[in-house]
């Protein structure tokens, strides 16, 4: 296809070409294409810009542990993890949902996801003065109306009614607005979606590696969709991206989350890292929130977001995603033979996320334990699969939904036919409790289970069969943060119940 990108991408200091495509990189060798000055950088250029929305992707708020607490701790498989101590401040927000209104991972989140969309404005601004419609101009403004369609989807599900900012602020004054409707907010990520998978290209050149194409803005879409149950959109969507022939479940599944199976296949969007002892700057905080807390070689990290006994009991007999899933303290754990620490009273935990499990040979070759250069599966293939089997079960085509749930299980399954029975189930009932387990366990610890129990509307059920009492469903929502309601002098008005 033709490229819609300089040969040599021009970076300002400190971003990082991101790219894409469907092979994994190599580790030791892989370096980032150029980086320039400021200076160097031809003003108000528009891929400047838009590499500027990829750098904002490194933020704590989108890609570190505000994400994770809002996306995955709340849910009912999962804890908040650390030690005795970090658990008794974090846990009564994160775990027991009595939230504040100044806590420091909603606030974060807020932040990061406002600052983002600031980015693809900025983009959207420069491209609009340039009053170009050509190829290379309308695919760079359909990165940035992804993103921003992104952040949005995110911020509506975690806050409702936030304020819509669609233009680019000169002045802080002017991002100073009260709270639009849920029912807009999704007006304007409908309409990004809409623009990007027109615009986006399928796929790029494989030193374009992390670029955003037609298939995830589609797979977002189907996202979207199924968050409104509007389910015929959402599986048309889907099937978008399964016949767009980029994607595939090739990989097995314990080696998704290796660093070798980085940009595979399995990717639909992927936020990328770098972290070499030289470059420390282009990396994420995403695995070193998550890493064991340990001591010495294995203190890979703050040990938020730890799987808890649901989920661990939710796994089939014999599902080899278990063992991918939950690393095991006091354990060795494949497959780099290594001992995880054992549990300790300051440290009680039986699980870690072994998602995030980090090769000690990448730690030893950069110098840290952190996995600062470990990337974020943000959407994967066996995701948009799943959102397939349900969309087309919800509309009555039992048949293909029992196909698509058979991809994923077959997968999972591997040579092995004595677990994972085949599901033949035509009764919808049956059939949709089977996808929802499914999605619980293809993809445990990734940031879907919260609000998929939202969204299927057994949220308070389901967390009160967990123990978390302390749910209700004035829960589904943060707290808008307290200091930007200061900051508006009350024209940004708080969420009802706090």
């Amino acid at each position: 296809m033709k490229r819609i990108v300089k040969t040599q991408y021009i970076f300002l200091a400190g971003i990082m070409l991101l790219a894409l495509s469907s092979c994994k990189k190599d580790w030791l060798d892989r370096k980032p294409l150029g980086q320039l000055t400021e200076d160097e950088l031809p003003a108000g250029s528009l891929e400047g810009q838009v590499l500027a929305i990829y750098a904002g992707l490194r933020s704590e708020g989108t890609s570190g542990l505000p994400y994770v607490a809002v996306h995955n701790i709340r849910s009912d498989d999962a804890d908040i993890g650390s030690n005795t101590g970090d658990e008794a401040q974090a846990a009564p927000n994160t775990d027991n949902f009595q939230y504040t209104t100044n806590y420091w991972l909603w606030g974060n989140y807020w932040t990061d996801h406002y600052k983002l969309i600031a980015l693809c404005n900025n983009a959207l601004q420069v491209a609009d003065s340039l009053g170009n419609d050509d190829e290379i101009t309308m695919s760079l403004v359909a990165e940035a109306k992804f993103f921003r369609a992104w952040a949005y989807f995110n911020l509506v599900r975690a806050f409702g009614g936030v304020p819509k900012i669609d233009f680019r602020v000169y002045d802080p004054s002017e991002s100073i607005l009260p709270k639009s409707s849920v029912a807009e907010i999704y007006q304007l990520i409908d309409a990004d979606l809409e623009s990007a998978t027109t615009s986006l290209p399928l796929n790029w050149e494989t030193r374009y590696i992390g670029r955003i194409t037609k298939g995830a803005a589609f797979a977002l879409q189907a996202k979207t969709f199924l968050a409104r149950n509007r389910f015929g959109e959402a599986l048309a969507a889907a099937r978008m991206v399964i016949s767009s022939g980029q994607y595939d479940l090739s990989v097995p599944y314990d080696q998704i989350f290796t660093e070798a199976q980085e940009n595979s296949k399995e990717c639909v969007f992927e936020i990328q890292a770098y972290y070499t002892q030289a470059q420390t700057s282009l990396g994420i905080t995403y695995a070193s929130r998550q890493g064991v807390r340990g001591s010495g070689d294995m203190n890979l990290g703050w040990g938020w977001n730890v799987p808890n006994e649901r989920l661990a009991s939710a796994f089939e007999e014999g599902d080899p995603r278990k063992d991918a899933t939950l690393l095991y303290a006091g354990k060795i754990n494949t497959p780099y033979s290594e001992l995880i620490p054992a549990p300790t009273a300051t440290v009680p935990r039986p699980y870690w996320n072994k998602k995030v499990y980090t090769n000690p040979a990448i730690r030893q070759s950069t110098g840290s334990l952190g996995g600062d250069w470990f990337d974020f599966r943000v959407i994967r293939y066996a995701d948009v699969v799943l959102m397939a089997a349900e969309a087309a079960n919800e509309t009555g085509d039992h048949q293909a939904a029992l196909d698509y749930l058979e991809q994923i299980r077959a997968r999972a399954r591997g040579n092995n036919n004595t677990i994972l029975p085949k599901i033949t189930t035509n009764d919808q009932e049956e059939l949709r409790q089977a996808i929802r387990h499914e999605r619980q366990v293809e993809l445990g610890m990734e940031n879907e289970r919260f609000f998929d129990l939202i969204r299927w509307g057994i949220d308070v059920e389901v967390m009160h069969e967990a123990g978390k009492t302390g749910y209700q469903t004035q829960n589904r929502i943060l707290p808008i943060p307290q200091n930007e309601i200061d900051r508006s002098g009350g024209i940004l008005t708080q969420n009802p119940g706090y």
